[in-house]
């Protein structure tokens, strides 16, 4: 026994106690994906933080994505992915193998690990209790030209209700970024921008973004602790945030506005991340404020 390391480990627990209290009973949307859901090492961590915040009182609400997995699929299928500006052109066909990775694999997947663990997680698309109502999303390039890039759609509403009764059933929620349209179509949606839209329809307390960068940086390659509304569109405008942040950033804003306190943007190649983000003074990442 080493009373000093003791004393260490109960200071732990203690430090998290005003955030367990502060957070306890609130809604916190988690943007799951990148190398926190591909890396066999972090499913793990990720599935315990996920569960500890629930056994804690907290009511977690996962959104996950599946880009890579999608593009693979596709390949197997003869069909080669197209890009647009970063968007994944969708036809007919390929918004059906979306459908099927995102909807019958991933999100079938995260729930499997979660219940795993000792967790009690049910998972849901867009389509289930028109819980994302969608419809298409303009797509514009650089130059101010609109193109046409199929099924993308972007979130019109979204419907609380299903996830309301299973937050308070004990359930975590689990969705897959697919929405319906108002004649029945499918629409593949950008997930980071699901969580967004999903956060503020919740009031969620905070938005979690997992990435595989530290968080924001700025010109300098410095990372930003605390980003403002004013500086993210500026740096967005000088081209130092880009391609796979902007949708992040424009969630998280989009989040905000609509009444999430807090989002963050964090390094979900970092174990327990979602931890040290919400029960350590620190904290980590990059937290976006309006």
């Amino acid at each position: 026994m080493n009373p000093a390391n003791d004393v260490k480990r109960a200071e732990i627990l203690l430090e998290a106690l005003p955030y367990i209290r502060e957070f306890r009973g609130k809604t916190i949307v988690i943007k799951y994906g990148g190398a926190a859901m591909e890396r066999a090492d972090l499913k793990e961590p990720f599935a315990l933080d996920v569960i500890l915040l629930r056994f804690v009182g907290i009511k977690p609400v996962i959104v996950h994505g599946g880009g890579p997995q999608i593009g693979a699929l596709m390949k197997r299928l003869g069909k080669e992915p197209r890009f647009v500006g970063g968007m994944r052109v969708t036809d007919e066909e390929t918004v059906e193998i979306v459908e099927m990775v995102l909807v019958g694999k991933i999100n079938k997947e995260i729930v499997a690990l979660l219940n795993h663990h000792g967790g009690k997680a049910v998972g849901l698309s867009g389509k289930d209790a028109h819980l994302l109502r969608a419809r298409r999303r303009p797509h514009r390039l650089p130059g101010g030209e609109e193109v046409d890039i199929g099924l993308v759609g972007e979130v019109e509403a979204v419907n609380t209700e299903p996830i309301r009764l299973l937050e308070d059933a004990g359930f975590i929620t689990v969705i897959a970024p697919v929405g319906v349209g108002a004649s029945g179509e499918t629409y593949n949606i950008n997930a980071d921008l699901v969580a967004g839209q999903v956060a503020a329809a919740l009031g969620a307390e905070k938005l979690i973004h997992l990435t595989d960068v530290q968080g924001i940086r700025d010109r300098e390659g410095r990372l930003i602790s605390t980003l403002s509304r004013k500086d993210a569109e500026r740096l967005m405008g000088e081209g130092v945030i880009d391609g796979g942040m902007l949708p992040k950033v424009e969630s998280s804003l989009r989040a905000l506005e609509g009444g999430t306190a807090k989002a963050h943007i964090i390094d979900g190649r970092v174990p327990h991340a979602i931890l040290l983000e919400l029960f350590t003074r620190a904290g980590i990442g990059t937290e976006i404020v309006l």
